[in-house]
């Protein structure tokens, strides 16, 4: 698939860096680079990107975009975000297709992950 004109990287504010860094790793073990204090990049995530120290965070309740992850086992995913830190914001519910749940990572950010309707 080209990759002309098409997303590419993504960049998270985040209220506190390191504790975002620390909740990404030990919930979904993602890897980090630092660039200087107030920047990391991120990879091996589905799609690259960073956060970067900032005074806001993104939530859907302010209008910002929603990232959605992947997974093929919702309730071990939940259980994983919630032992890294991350509070739960919306349960679990079932949408069209699936079922999903929402949760603020210690940043500040909204995150949402979902599964297939059929998965356990």
């Amino acid at each position: 698939m080209s990759r002309h004109e098409k997303i590419n990287y993504v960049e998270f504010p985040s209220l506190d860096l390191d504790a975002s860094k620390r909740f990404f790793a030990q919930a979904f073990g993602w890897g980090f680079v630092d660039y200087g204090p107030d920047y990391a990049a991120f990879a091996d995530a589905g799609l690259d990107g960073g956060f970067f120290r900032a005074d806001v965070a993104g939530r859907t309740e302010r209008g910002s975009a929603l990232v959605v992850l992947y997974s093929e086992a919702l309730e071990a995913t939940l259980a994983k975000v919630e032992a890294a830190g991350g509070e739960i914001v919306k349960p679990v519910f079932a949408f069209p297709g699936g079922r999903r749940f929402h949760f603020l990572e210690p940043g500040g950010n909204e995150l949402a992950v979902w599964t297939e309707a059929d998965a356990p």
